[in-house]
């Protein structure tokens, strides 16, 4: 067993307690609230980290790509939902690879083409397909608009007899980071009056809509008391970032960090070994150091980050060990491909990213 401080820098540490202490926290406020939980596995991209959420009662686990649900279908994980379309070869005959191993795996919808696309492939292969109607809420990127675009298309999918419609996914990113808990509550709930009302639309029109799926970390303790939401797929909570930290109303614990080594210390500024190549870059600011008062993080070059020290007393020295808090945890995830799980100052496992030794990607 290793110890905390001799792992190689930079490194992707899991604080496994604080780990545990969201896991918990998440599956109480869905038990209590009366929804399923469909945690999305982009945030972790880890086969280890899906089963303790269903070990936690997760009903299933939301996937953004195609080889995602192939690493996850077959290690046993069941209950996915892709929540992009799969449009175009070789994306749709992967999807029925992993409907192979997985029947109940379902694909969202937003284009009569895609899927009559779909109905053809699963056809061919004697199978069928759940479906949901992805629909575009506010966020302006995929899916069709509710109301009678929706009803059109849910007309079209029924049209396709190996393709079962069997709900929405009304996922709204563009709230998820809305500063103040108010804000995004009010926003949030325009968004899902939408949702919620182009669903009575559907079953009046004799759809057997059961799955109303959406909600971020941001907005999970908003969405679930939402009547008619049935379903959240928040993926954030078991990790956090600094983003996160600082929207307010979230009360997950910072567990994922980066590892890096303090190389150089030279009055009011130290260097670590952690820069470009070691942190996401999609955001304005960077990573925030866990532990410490006094200390802020900029970007030196690709290997190196430069701390610069509000005190000059601070006692950082050469050699060592600091955690950083990620910036954007699901992008800074994929640029690793192991996590270190520690509890206390040991490390008591190491969790593959998307099990990559295998060729997935």
């Amino acid at each position: 067993m290793k110890n905390f401080h001799d792992l190689p820098t930079p490194s992707l540490v899991l604080d496994l307690d604080r780990f545990d202490f969201n896991l918990d926290a998440m599956s109480r406020l869905a038990a209590r609230s009366g929804v399923a939980l469909r945690p999305h596995a982009k945030t972790h991209k880890c086969v280890e980290i899906a089963r303790r959420q269903i070990q936690k009662g997760a009903i299933g686990i939301c996937v953004a790509t195609i080889a995602e649900a192939e690493v996850l279908a077959r290690t046993g994980i069941r209950g996915l939902l892709i929540t992009a379309e799969m449009v175009g070869e070789p994306k749709i005959s992967r999807f029925v690879e992993v409907l192979k191993t997985a029947p109940d795996t379902m694909v969202v919808v937003d284009d009569p083409a895609n899927a009559g696309a779909l109905q053809a492939a699963v056809a061919a292969a004697g199978l069928s397909a759940t479906v949901l109607i992805d629909l575009d809420v506010g966020q302006n990127r995929t899916g069709v608009l509710p109301g009678d675009p929706a009803r059109r298309l849910a007309a079209n999918i029924e049209a396709c007899p190996q393709l079962r419609l069997r709900g929405v996914c009304a996922y709204a990113g563009h709230i998820a980071h809305v500063i103040g808990w108010e804000a995004r509550r009010q926003s949030s709930r325009e968004a899902w009056t939408r949702a919620l009302e182009t669903c009575d639309l559907l079953r009046n029109d004799g759809h057997d809509i059961q799955i109303i799926s959406g909600a971020s970390t941001g907005t999970h303790n908003i969405d679930a008391a939402i009547p008619g939401v049935t379903e959240l797929q928040a993926g954030s909570y078991v990790f956090m970032d600094v983003e996160y930290s600082g929207i307010g109303g979230v009360d997950f614990k910072p567990a994922l960090f980066v590892l890096a080594t303090v190389i150089h210390r030279s009055g009011s500024k130290a260097i670590v070994d952690a820069g470009l190549k070691a942190f996401a870059t999609d955001r304005s600011f960077g990573p925030q150091p866990h532990g410490l008062s006094g200390v802020s993080y900029e970007f030196a070059g690709d290997e190196h980050g430069r701390l610069v020290l509000e005190e000059s007393s601070t006692t950082i020295a050469p050699g060592d060990k600091l955690r950083f808090i990620l910036p954007h945890c699901d992008p800074n995830v994929n640029l690793y491909d192991r996590i270190h799980c520690v509890r206390g100052e040991e490390v008591v496992d190491v969790w593959p990213v998307m099990d990559r030794s295998g060729g997935y990607f």
